[in-house]
């Protein structure tokens, strides 16, 4: 399993997922935050980042915040 310290910055104009240099990761994503639809697309750019399924991804916490801890099980 591995958890990651993301940042969430909602309705960029691009979809994206880089890793700070402290070892957090910074979330550009297209969506509002509204009804969870930044989570959602949070999960799908973590997966797709890692070669995962979504299923495969979790907020573990900060659902309703910009920093999150998402985790990866394998």
């Amino acid at each position: 399993m591995k958890t990651l310290r993301v940042k969430v910055k909602p309705q960029s104009r691009v979809s994206a997922l880089t890793e700070a240099g402290d070892g957090t990761w910074l979330a550009r994503v297209k969506a509002p935050p509204v009804d969870g639809k930044a989570n959602a697309e949070l999960t799908e750019l973590v997966a797709e980042r890692f070669g995962v399924r979504k299923a495969q991804v979790s907020i573990k916490s900060g659902a309703g915040a910009r920093l999150k801890l998402v985790q990866i099980s394998a």
